[in-house]
C-alpha cells in the first residue's frame, strides 16, 4: 500500500537520491516540537540541539511537563526527536526530567 509519504513515489516523482536534506535544521526543529505537542499534550518550550543524522535529523526538544507555582518548581523534560528527510516523525522518546533552574549535576 503506498501513500502520500512513501519513499518510492517520492524518487519516481524525479527526486534525485543526492539532492541532499530536504529540511533545513530550523524547520526540522519547528516539525520535531510540533510533533511532541501532538503526541504529548505538552507544551514544547524549544529545541534545544538539531543535527543531521543517518536517517534525517535527530533534535532534542525542551517540554514542559508540569506548571507548578512558583515557575522554579516547573518540571521540564528533554524528548529525543528523530526525523526522516521529509519531516516525518521516526521516532521519540523522553531522555530526561528535571525541576527548571536544577541543572543536572546540581547538588541541591
Amino acid at each position: 500500500m503506498t501513500g502520500p509519504h512513501d519513499p518510492d513515489i517520492a524518487r519516481d516523482a524525479g527526486e534525485d537520491a543526492g539532492e541532499g536534506i530536504d529540511l533545513t535544521a530550523p524547520q526540522a526543529a519547528a516539525e520535531a516540537a510540533r510533533q511532541i505537542a501532538q503526541l504529548t499534550g505538552r507544551t514544547p518550550l524549544g529545541a534545544v540541539s538539531v543535527a543531521p543524522s543517518d536517517e534525517g535529523w535527530s533534535v532534542e526538544v525542551e517540554v514542559l511537563e508540569d506548571r507548578r507555582i512558583p515557575s522554579s518548581s516547573d518540571v521540564l523534560a528533554i524528548y529525543a526527536v528523530v526525523l526522516d528527510l521529509d519531516g516525518m516523525l521516526l521516532s521519540y522518546q523522553r531522555i530526561r526530567q528535571y525541576t527548571r533552574g536544577h541543572s543536572k549535576g546540581s547538588g541541591s
